[in-house]
């Protein structure tokens, strides 16, 4: 049995809207969707602590009180960490083109109507969305 591929992600919530990535049409894994930010959690590296840093390679902001949520997804070679994060230093911007070729804020009930890279988080992003905006 190999081990799964562990993967942190951040869901930026501002404003009751989420922000998601567009993955490169060119990416060999989930190319073409919509995503939350993130990537793989490196060797020695917490998946905490794996967020942020994704946080800062790609969208250029530093977060704060990453808090974590419950995300389901169906592919069982990964095991995702998801956060939800309400507070960073900066403005997201398009730091790694190269990855995502477009970024966006997002109302949860607008996901349904994406391609998502996980289409069973739907819910799970939506639900924590809609807590860290209460």
């Amino acid at each position: 049995m190999v081990a799964p591929i562990l993967i942190s992600v951040a869901a930026l919530v501002r404003d009751g809207l989420v922000l998601l990535v567009h993955r490169h049409p060119s990416r060999r894994w989930y190319p073409d969707c919509w995503d939350l930010v993130g990537g793989h959690v490196e060797s020695g590296e917490l998946p905490h602590e794996a967020v942020s840093r994704e946080c800062l390679e790609e969208l250029g902001v530093q977060i704060h009180d990453a808090q974590p949520f419950q995300m389901t997804i169906s592919d069982p070679t990964l095991e995702v960490h998801a956060f939800v994060v309400t507070r960073w230093d900066g403005e997201p911007v398009n730091a790694e083109p190269d990855e995502h070729d477009d970024l966006r804020w997002f109302r949860p009930d607008e996901l349904a109507d994406l391609k998502l890279a996980h289409p069973a988080s739907l819910s799970s992003i939506q639900s924590a969305v809609r807590v860290a905006t209460d």
